[in-house]
């Protein structure tokens, strides 16, 4: 069976969309759009998994959710392809930010977008929120200054994880010309046809 990624607009699950794409793996897409007021997901998605969140993968009679785990998922099912290099190091670095991206760089830039929203003391507490997310920004710039891509010297699903961070952070959190490491590979994932591809099948996405 073909697989079916369930997929929130403006979401993460764009980056299960990019990856399929890289991999060459056949796959539909079931496109739900936010609710214009709440900007949450819409309930369909709860038949789908008890989160009600995208993305997830149904993959024949497989539901998997969390795009960590569907990143790894499809490496596992491509034997490989876009997996660690044979190094010690690079594997370590691929762990690394294959965890970082959900577990350390998402959670501030979230904050700054929730507070946002919220008039006076939210804008005033989101401020404070900014140097957390310069001092992310400043590490991952001194990183990607070092090599190519995040685990070394070719790209891995590292730098799918890292991507949709990297892009709220441009779109909303202070990532520009300051960042010229930074800005140069998010430039050069952009122009990666299947990064294109996916667009074409996910629809509108703000953060490219």
């Amino acid at each position: 069976m073909t697989i079916i990624v369930h997929h929130l607009e403006n979401s993460r699950s764009q980056r299960i969309l990019w990856m399929l794409e890289e991999l060459g793996l056949p796959y539909e897409v079931k496109r739900y759009e936010r609710n214009p007021e709440t900007m949450l997901a819409p309930p369909e998605l709860r038949r789908v998994h008890p989160l009600g969140k995208s993305p997830v993968l149904e993959d024949d009679e497989t539901i998997v959710a969390e795009t960590g785990a569907i990143v790894e998922y499809l490496v596992e099912l491509a034997d490989g392809v876009l997996g660690p290099g044979a190094h010690r190091s690079e594997v370590l670095r691929y762990r690394f930010w294959l965890h970082y991206a959900e577990g350390s760089l998402m959670p501030p830039l979230l904050l700054k977008l929730v507070l946002g929203r919220i008039p006076l003391l939210g804008k005033r507490a989101s401020a404070r929120i900014q140097p957390m997310i310069d001092r992310h920004l400043a590490y991952v710039e001194q990183e990607l200054a070092s090599r190519p891509w995040f685990a070394g010297e070719r790209m891995t699903a590292a730098d799918i994880m890292m991507s949709f961070p990297l892009e709220a952070a441009r779109h909303r959190a202070g990532l520009d010309a300051r960042y010229p490491a930074t800005t140069a590979w998010l430039a050069k994932i952009h122009a990666r046809p299947a990064y294109q591809a996916a667009l074409a099948r996910g629809g509108p996405y703000a953060y490219a």
